[in-house]
């Protein structure tokens, strides 16, 4: 049989997961990258399932069904970091239903005496919450039983052509990378800056994307709130900026006042990759290596991990027809 020797470029949610599947079909897999779990940009997002500026519409309504049927399997495992959660979404305007209103569990539109005040519209939904100190191991452990190999690089590869002599398949999973790696001028940085404080007994996560306050969000994890946020476009900046995060505290204060006071436990930042287009296909590199992009998911990196997974997976499968006939 022909071994499925593949690497995958990245180690956060996209890499991980596109690993696992991999894994599970019978490949040999190894990930390379500079930063790797809890040093991701995964690491800092909050994790919530929201098609969060991603595209095209059609591709991610399937892609993130298929995350959400896989993350209703994960909650009912210990140890995943994987539970379901109450969303609601709130507007200064009317709006319409979202196009993923099929998908997720318990959509109901809010009454006047759910919303705050200053808002006239929005909805509720159930649906999956990934605490990223609890998943993030846990994808880590689960590549790992799997047989997958994990190399930590001391600067990020240059030319992706470096790798085509020794490798058949190699996924590309480099995120905000993929700009500069692909010489892809579509991809552009959306910094997102949030801070963390414990949970004063919140139970549910809130957002608001468009309004008076800009993009606010709180998600209610466990033991601890992720607070947010910022969609600062073309902005390269990795520096944690204090006046953002004392407006963000402001934002989420007004918005849920049993947030004053609390004690801040941290302040994040990550570049959330983002492109007109999620690009996920196969190029055939040379006669002898394929690469397949996974790449451009913008905000919706964990909502969208399972789904692209497997389409990554099934292009996986026409590399090495033998692994699927064995």
């Amino acid at each position: 049989m022909q071994k499925a020797s593949t690497i995958i470029i990245g180690c956060g949610v996209s890499g991980l997961t596109c690993g696992v599947r991999l894994l599970e079909a019978g490949f040999d897999v190894t990930i390379v990258a500079k930063s790797v779990p809890p040093n991701t940009t995964s690491d800092a997002a909050a994790a919530i399932w929201y098609p969060y500026r991603a595209y095209p519409e059609d591709r991610v309504l399937a892609w993130c069904k298929k995350s959400y049927e896989t993350f209703v399997q994960l909650s009912t495992v210990e140890q995943t970091g994987v539970s379901f959660t109450e969303l609601y979404e709130i507007f200064i305007q009317q709006i319409q239903d979202p196009n993923w209103v099929t998908v997720v569990s318990g959509f109901h539109r809010l009454g006047s005496d759910e919303l705050p005040p200053g808002y006239v519209d929005g909805y509720a939904a159930t649906v999956p919450l990934m605490e990223t100190p609890i998943y993030m191991p846990y994808l880590m452990e689960r590549f790992a039983k799997l047989g997958g190999k994990i190399e930590k690089l001391n600067q990020e590869i240059q030319n992706l052509e470096d790798l085509y002599a020794d490798t058949p398949l190699i996924i590309n999973c480099t995120g905000i990378g993929a700009g500069k790696l692909c010489k892809d001028p579509l991809v552009f940085p959306v910094r997102g800056q949030v801070i963390s404080t414990l949970n004063p007994g919140l139970t549910r996560g809130v957002v608001n994307e468009v309004g008076p306050r800009g993009l606010t969000y709180i998600i209610a994890r466990s033991k601890d709130c992720i607070l947010g946020g910022t969609a600062q476009e073309n902005d390269w900046n990795m520096a944690v900026d204090e006046e953002t995060s004392n407006d963000i505290l402001h934002r989420c204060q007004q918005l849920e006042p049993r947030l004053r006071g609390l004690e801040i436990l941290g302040v994040k930042v990550g570049l959330r990759p983002g492109r007109s287009e999620i690009r996920l296909e196969i190029e055939r590199a040379t006669n002898k290596c394929s690469v397949i992009h996974n790449y451009g998911h913008g905000g919706a990196g964990f909502t969208l991990s399972w789904g692209c997974a497997e389409d990554v997976l099934e292009l996986a499968k026409g590399v090495f027809p033998a692994i699927t006939s064995a």
